[in-house]
């Protein structure tokens, strides 16, 4: 029962974890979002990393939230929450970059 719990608050601390790293990283690179993809010439590299890392923390953060319904054990209606929210805040974070980030980093 509580192990859907601990899973799903490992992934949220690996999310954070990866939002601390790019909030600090001295790599002289732009970190990308997307899988497989290259990243866009970037005007500050550094400024971008972190608002990454803000968005990636940020995105562990409300992803640990939604998997408190995960307390109530298996047959519990509130998994839903869990799962559609889940869901949401992944589109949520991906429209985030495209209109925020992006836009504002990307090299005209």
């Amino acid at each position: 029962m509580m192990t859907a719990f601990w899973v799903w608050f490992l992934m949220a601390f690996c999310f954070m974890g990866l939002g601390i790293y790019n909030f600090f990283s001295k790599k002289k690179s732009a970190f990308g979002f997307w899988a497989n993809a290259k990243v866009f010439p970037v005007t500050d590299v550094k400024a971008y990393n972190r608002a990454l890392g803000k968005l990636w923390f940020v995105f562990g953060v409300v992803f640990a939230l939604l998997g408190l319904p995960l307390l109530g054990g298996q047959n519990t209606p509130y998994i839903l929450i869990s799962i559609l929210g889940a869901m949401l805040e992944a589109i949520a974070a991906m429209v985030v970059y495209v209109t925020v980030i992006e836009k504002k980093y990307r090299k005209q």
